[in-house]
């Protein structure tokens, strides 16, 4: 009788023990680095100004232009960005859903999506949001020269992003936006792809620093 009642209580721990159920789940993805924290291998400037890779950190200098990601369009993943601002008026993005190889700085702005890096005003140009299309549903940006972590989600047609923890957009397709304002460059209306290149943008001011740019596919 001994062993049947042991395997009784084995059976009810498994089924009612949400740890062990949970040891059983495959593992978590493996985060993958697109920056190797020494050159620029894979990664291809397009318009005007530059990145350079200072002390393993990528850092943005002028502008306004795109640091892309050639190796491959990315969809169904996590792209997780570690990044600080090192003044109030510094800016940059992390650009997803761009539909071809980029030769200029505008198709990616008006056919992908930028993912806003700055602590401006406006909630819907502020750090986390879907640059013009999402309103933020918080601000957790770190005070200026702390570092933050960032982690956009790329579902289909669904866009998540955390920054430093906190959710700051879930953005889909075809949801209501605001209407595009004819100045100051705002990016075009209409539905973008589910998959694309991604690119970090460089823009006037001070400079953006990038410690990782790494992704994971979702499960």
């Amino acid at each position: 009788m001994r062993p049947i009642v042991f395997s009784m209580a084995v059976a009810l721990l498994w089924s009612s023990t949400p740890f062990i159920q949970m040891l059983a789940r495959p593992p978590e993805p493996e985060w993958r680095p697109l920056f190797n924290g020494r050159d620029l291998d894979g990664w291809q400037q397009v318009g005007p100004g530059s990145f350079q890779v200072v002390d393993h950190v990528l850092q943005t200098q002028g502008g306004m232009g795109m640091l892309w990601y050639t190796r491959e369009k990315l969809g169904n993943v996590t792209i997780r960005v570690v990044f600080k601002l090192s003044g109030k008026d510094a800016d940059s993005g992390v650009f997803i859903r761009i539909p071809e190889k980029p030769l200029e700085v505008w198709m990616p702005i008006n056919k992908g999506y930028e993912i806003e890096i700055g602590d401006w005003p406006d909630d819907y140009s502020c750090a986390g949001v879907v640059y013009s299309f999402s309103k933020a549903l918080a601000r957790p940006i770190n005070p200026i020269g702390n570092w933050n972590s960032m982690e956009i989600t790329i579902d289909g047609p669904r866009t998540v992003v955390f920054l430093n923890g906190v959710k700051v957009t879930d953005y889909h397709e075809g949801q209501p936006v605001p209407a595009r304002k004819s100045e100051g460059g705002e990016p075009a209306a209409g539905l973008r792809q589910n998959s694309g290149y991604i690119g970090l943008q460089n823009h006037p001011g001070p400079p953006v620093y990038f410690r990782e740019v790494s992704i994971r596919p979702l499960k």
